[in-house]
This record gives C-alpha cells, structure tokens and sequence, in this order.
C-alpha cells in the first residue's frame, strides 16, 4: 500500500472509525469499550509479547474495567509487519512494536526507535518527552491517522549472532543478516545482504542456512529464541541499535473517541510500561549472558574497534542519505542530531565518566 492509499484508509478510519469488518470502533459492551491491539512479537514472547499484555492489563485495572484491550500476537490477526496497516485503515484499534518497520513509510520513522551509533533509551525518552520530538513524531504519524507513544524499551542491544568471527569491516561481505532499520542499510554499505524476518522465523532462518547472522534484541530476549543453539558467537555492542524504544500507535479514530480520562489512561500506562520494561531487561540480561555463556559455551566476542570506527564512519553517511529523504525526515534527523551533540555533552560528564570510574581496580 503506498501513501495514497495510507491516507485514504486512514482518513475513513479518522472520520468513520470503521473496521474493514463494518463494526465500529472501540466496541461497546454495558458501557465498557474493547480495544484490539495487534504486535510485531511471537505469542507469549518474554519481554516485549509480555509487555504488550502487561500493557493492556495496566489499561483496564487503572480505568476500573471501562477500558479493555485484547492483544493479539504477530501472526493471530495480521503479520507482524503489517500491524502499522492494520491500525492505519482500521482492522485494529492499536498496535505494539518497533517504528522502525515502518521505515517503507517514511525513513523518519527510525528516529522514533533506534538510530545506529545514536541516543540511549533514556536519552531517547528525554528527546520525546522533554526535547519536543514528540510534536514531530504526531506530525509524521497524523496523515496514516495514528497517534504514537513510547510504550516499552529494551536498552543497549547485542550486535548479533554470527557463524563466523568479525575481524575486519570486509568480513560482512557477502554476509546475509537478518537487520532491519539503520543498521540494514549501513551492513548493505559494507557489503552484507540485509533480510527482514520478524522476530519469530530467525531461528530457523539460521538453522536452515537462509541467513548467517542476525541480530534480534539481547540475552533475555535472545535466550527465549534458542538463538545459541543455531549460532556460534554472540557479538556486542549493538551499534545499530543502542537504545531501542517501542511504542503504541492508536488509530486516529479511535483516539479521538475516547474521553480526557481514557486517553490520559493510556499515556499513564504507556509511561509506566516504558520505565518498567527497561528495568527489566536491565535486570534480566544479565543472568541471561551467564546462562548463555555458562550453560550453553556462547563465545561471546567484542566487536574489533577498527570495525567499529568504519560501521560509524558509514553510519554518518548512511544517516545524513536518510535525511534527504523527504522534508519530513530532514526535519527529525535535524531536530534528532541537534539533540544528540547535547546529550553526548553531558553523557561524556555524567554517565560515561562514572562508568569509567565505576571499572577502576579497586576492592568494593
């Protein structure tokens, strides 16, 4: 479907808030309204498939039950990639996922998930919530009749798994990994042959030769895949993708339909949902690395600093291309790049100076 065709189906959506089912939306029931939400994540998926669910259970106990969403996973109702379609013209009343599969859309949608070499999910956060991004992103998602939010964050990710080492930035020639976003076009730059998979076929793309390599999110997340059974090493940093943050988008519509109250609910819970899922995975990756490590013999290997000083060198050409885009995506990566250089200010003061503190050898 191209941006015609978006913005039609979501100008019916935003007018009439019709499913292609002729139903309207949200439905009613005693005066409770149901939402349906649809995700980019396998079924039951730790992590991401549980906070989508947790989300959706946050919702309905904070509005004391008027207020219902039913999840379904990647695959139940659309595929994973086409849950921003989904929502867009009206099958589903929301969706949970990654901006940046909908980069067909608008390469601007990047920034508003993860950019390589780019800001943490904190400083992400602070971008949206304090630096003004978030009137950019309504702006970008207003003409498919969404309206976005950040709803959940892994942190840093992992660079990927690999069946061969990395040694030289010419050892990802030729190399087929599954990588979406930024960091797709970057490892096409160097040579690599990108793949989109959701999340749910990367183990048997690697099991079965299709791929060579993927990244997905990191140890917890990683773990729940069995991706260290069809992977030899385990490589970091995620460059691609250093602070991942997911959102909510919600149909226009539908958005629009709902009370003060219902939508200060939903931003409440979307809120809540972004701190919580980041403490999370800061929490349980790792005890996930050690079981992957310990139990399973992962070689877990460091990207070569060579290699990283040419993926960045290629990540500032790869993301300036980007902005020539459209003036839409300009816009963002200007706004985007002007934040970065201030947070990297203060990150170098702050927090990379206490990390590096933090490793000094003495006894604690």
């Amino acid at each position: 479907m191209d941006r015609r065709e978006f913005l039609s189906a979501s100008a019916a959506a935003a007018t009439g808030g019709l499913s292609l089912d002729g139903l309207s939306r949200p439905a009613l029931a005693n005066g409770a309204k149901t939402l349906t939400m649809v995700t980019t994540w396998p079924k039951d998926y730790v992590g991401l498939g549980e906070s989508a669910s947790r989300l959706a259970a946050r919702v309905r106990t904070m509005s004391g039950g008027r207020l219902s969403i039913t999840v379904y996973a990647a695959g139940e109702l659309v595929p994973a990639f086409e849950a921003f379609e989904a929502v867009a013209n009206g099958t589903a009343d929301l969706y949970h996922g990654a901006e940046t599969y909908w980069e067909s859309r608008s390469s601007a949608f990047n920034f508003f998930c993860a950019v390589p070499f780019g800001l943490t999910a904190i400083e992400t956060s602070a971008w949206i919530h304090h630096g003004g991004a978030q009137a950019l992103w309504d702006a970008l998602s207003a003409p498919y009749g969404i309206k976005p939010m950040l709803a959940s964050a892994t942190g840093v990710q992992m660079g990927g798994w690999f069946n061969k080492e990395i040694k030289r930035v010419e050892d990802f020639k030729g190399l087929r990994m599954r990588i979406p976003g930024l960091g797709a076009r970057i490892l096409k730059e160097v040579g690599a042959v990108p793949v989109a998979l959701p999340g749910s076929q990367i183990h048997d793309a690697l099991r079965d030769g299709a791929i060579d390599a993927a990244e997905w999110i990191g140890p917890w997340s990683d773990l729940a895949l069995d991706l260290q059974k069809v992977a030899r090493y385990y490589y970091y940093p995620g460059f691609h993708e250093p602070g991942t943050s997911l959102a909510v988008g919600i149909n226009l519509g539908v958005w629009r339909g709902l009370s003060d109250q219902e939508r200060a609910i939903i931003e409440a819970a979307c809120g809540a949902e972004h701190a919580f899922s980041l403490a999370e995975y800061n929490a349980r990756n790792g005890d996930a690395l050690h079981t992957l490590v310990t139990n399973h013999g992962v070689q877990l290997r460091a990207f070569p600093t060579q290699v990283l000083l040419e993926l960045g060198k290629t990540a500032g050409r790869v993301v300036r291309a980007a902005a020539a885009d459209s003036p839409e995506t300009r816009r963002i990566y200007d706004h985007y790049t002007a934040f970065r250089r201030k947070a990297l200010t203060w990150a170098q003061l702050s927090d990379q100076a206490f990390w590096n503190a933090r490793s000094l050898p003495f006894e604690y």
